[in-house]
């Protein structure tokens, strides 16, 4: 009978099996249903309260953005046809850019949100990329106020000049020039997105790359859903810098080494 000594000292010279690996560490402790919507409300509050506070910076910026709108849109005296639009449009600038001075509060408060089901590797790439993604933004916002929709207004106020007389309401010019600024500052995100999802692993640069004739196809028809005008000039001052952005977003792909995957 083999006794338990030999039988120990005989397993030195066999293979043992891998040993379980630890519990993960880089994960947050699992939440039940109710944590979830406390942790939700916890991040709402916050952002709320973030936009409330960039509300009220914008009361105080809201007439010198009207006024340089005013300037660069070549539009003077706009237009107010009800005793309340002046008020409306005033206090919509002011929320506006409340949203704008809390967006990184926001997109934080997001990341916190989605942290729970997140590796540690992964939230820290996400909130190293929130200074760019805020960054981005504003790139977009700033091209969209200076660049695109003063030269789509102009288009418009001159179409048609023999027959029409451009004299624009302020809630419509506001409308437009808020709606373009936003979307604008999303699609300036894709260089961000893309080299996230490259780093995480999701997707790989060579596959985004073969997509490129899609990516163009894509691209027209998101700047032809933006462009307010439908003149191709235009157009293309919004797709030009959007296919630029997909390049953009697969060069900074390069640089983005994927997580390796462990050999099972």
């Amino acid at each position: 009978m083999v006794s338990l000594l030999d039988r120990m000292r005989g397993q030195g010279n066999v293979a043992r099996p891998a040993e379980p690996e630890p519990e993960p560490e880089e994960f947050y402790k699992e939440m039940t249903l109710q944590e979830h919507l406390a942790e939700l409300r916890t991040r709402l509050i916050y952002s709320v309260l973030a936009v409330a506070v960039g509300f009220v910076i914008g009361l105080a910026l809201a007439f010198p953005a009207l006024h340089l709108i005013e300037r660069m849109s070549g539009l003077n005296n706009l237009q107010a046809i009800s005793p309340t639009e002046p008020f409306i449009v005033y206090t919509k600038v002011a929320l506006y850019i409340g949203f704008a001075f809390a967006m990184p509060v926001i997109i934080y408060q997001l990341i916190r949100f989605l942290a729970p089901g997140l590796t540690r590797k992964e939230r820290y790439y996400l909130f190293r990329a929130l200074p760019f993604v805020t960054l981005m933004f504003v790139a977009g916002v700033l091209f969209a106020f200076f660049v695109l929709v003063p030269r789509a207004l102009d288009f418009l106020s001159h179409f048609g000049s023999g027959v029409f007389r451009a004299d624009f309401r302020a809630q419509e010019v506001i409308s437009f020039y808020l709606t373009l600024l936003l979307w604008v500052g999303v699609v300036f995100e894709t260089p961000i997105v893309i080299y996230l999802l490259v780093r995480l692993g999701i997707v790989s640069v060579k596959r985004l790359a073969s997509f490129r004739r899609l990516a163009v196809v894509i691209v027209m028809v998101i700047a032809a859903i933006i462009t307010p005008t439908p003149d191709p000039f235009n157009m293309m001052l919004v797709a030009a810098p959007m296919y630029l952005l997909f390049e953009l977003g697969l060069l900074l792909g390069r640089f983005a080494r994927p997580p390796e995957r462990r050999s099972s």
